[in-house]
């Protein structure tokens, strides 16, 4: 059976949400499956995405028509190569504009492929109403809503503030400590390289603390896979 090619746009109206950490735990998540992923930066103005992954990821302008083109032409192609799209702030409202300008969903979904929405949750009134603006333009798109614990967290109202997001599903990542967290800084660490064999030089508790935080996000992607193809299963239908 041919699977779907999945097509993620992890984004967010505000920085400092978590758009790249999420988009780059996905991308390894599919590395350490042995699952080859094509990876979009559209933060052109200043790449961080593509830094982490210099031999999957482009870097597109799509404040340009041709950066817009190949962009849009790279996405359609049924190739169930996973691919990922780090949307910046600054790429936010103009990506979704084309997006809704080319009828580039409608066009995916004839051709077997599934664009799905990875949105970074915040706690402001502007970020649930872009959300509502996406799912009120295309109904049918699944949206799933990112709760970083650590880069933006949302207090004891985190429960009333993710409902209120029109999401099918939320995943959760953890806040990382301090000391740990900014290892994730390093352009050379691999996080799927890291589960295969961690850094000879890196110390047991900063090992375990990091294995302790991947493997469950991990674990919510691969459910959230699961579910996918039983929504698409012929024997389910």
């Amino acid at each position: 059976m041919r699977r779907r090619t999945l097509v993620f746009f992890v984004c967010s109206p505000h920085s400092r949400t978590g758009v790249t950490t999420a988009a780059r735990l996905l991308t390894d998540y599919y590395l350490s499956r042995h699952v080859e992923v094509a990876g979009f930066d559209a933060a052109a103005r200043e790449p961080a995405y593509a830094l982490f992954f210099p031999d999957r990821a482009h870097v597109v302008d799509i404040g340009e028509a041709k950066g817009q083109v190949s962009l849009f032409e790279r996405l359609l192609v049924a190739d169930e190569t996973p691919k990922i799209v780090d949307v910046s702030h600054h790429s936010f409202e103009r990506l979704f504009a084309r997006i809704a300008e080319s009828g580039f969903f409608e066009a995916a979904r004839r051709i077997g492929i599934e664009p799905l929405v990875l949105y970074q949750a915040d706690a402001s009134e502007r970020a649930a109403n872009s959300a509502e603006a996406l799912a009120a333009s295309w109904p049918d798109m699944g949206m799933t809503v990112i709760h970083n614990q650590g880069a933006a967290p949302l207090g004891r109202d985190a429960l009333a503030i993710l409902a209120g997001y029109p999401a099918t599903g939320k995943f959760v990542i953890p806040r990382l400590d301090a000391p740990i967290s900014a290892i994730l800084d390093d352009l050379d660490l691999s996080l799927s390289g890291f589960l295969r064999e961690p850094p000879a030089d890196m110390s047991i508790v900063v090992r375990a603390a990091l294995k302790a935080w991947i493997l469950p996000i991990f674990t919510q992607f691969q459910s959230f896979e699961l579910r996918l193809d039983l929504q698409s299963s012929d024997c389910l239908r």
